[in-house]
């Protein structure tokens, strides 16, 4: 045997090293990502700071409340919450929606979504009911207009009209206190335009 052919080729040394500096690079990237302090729940929102989106939906069988209509968010501050009976994280945010919905200075409104009308209204005849309408979307295509990742998700409309906040999944009483609250005070301080 020659010393040449016991030298391993630079071709080599670098495919024994290619997966582990892949490797750190996806640990730098994560570590890097974990260091920042940003919350990565967060969804971001396209439509924050631009009018809701235009939705006129019917109203859910069986109660006598109105539909979903985006005509009549400007001049009020209004919490578009969307909801399934046959989502577990609907039921266990269905207390904080009740005690939301005493606060008169905003009103609570639902986008049923992919649900079964009888589901919805057990669902809501057996918790309570926090909204003053409810629009049902049964294919699911104006949740995609409001950028709708899954349920439950809760937007707030300011008095102009426009999205100012969106909160992705189930609202719980720290999260109503600490999050959703002060975010419903600053568009009920906000002028209107």
């Amino acid at each position: 045997m020659t010393v040449e052919s016991q030298q391993p080729k630079p071709r080599r040394k670098l495919l024994v090293l290619l997966p582990l500096l892949v490797f750190l690079a996806l640990a730098g990237l994560f570590l890097t990502q974990l260091l920042s302090g940003r919350d990565i729940s967060t969804v971001p929102s396209a439509l924050i700071g631009r009018m809701a989106p235009q939705t006129e939906l019917p109203p859910l069988d069986g109660i006598s409340l109105p539909g979903l209509d985006s005509s009549t968010f400007p001049g009020k501050v209004t919490l578009v919450n969307v909801f399934a009976s046959w989502c577990a994280p609907c039921r266990e945010e269905h207390p904080v929606l009740l005690a939301l919905s005493q606060d008169k200075r905003f009103e609570v409104v639902g986008l049923n979504y992919k649900d079964k009308p009888e589901n919805a209204r057990r669902f809501l005849g057996d918790l309570g009911n926090p909204y003053s309408a409810v629009g049902v979307d049964t294919a699911g295509r104006t949740a995609i207009d409001w950028g709708v990742y899954g349920v439950p998700e809760t937007f707030v409309i300011g008095r102009d009209g426009k999205v100012a906040f969106k909160h992705v999944g189930p609202i719980t009483p720290q999260s109503a206190e600490t999050v959703l609250m002060p975010e419903i005070e600053k568009a009920l301080a906000a002028p209107t335009s």
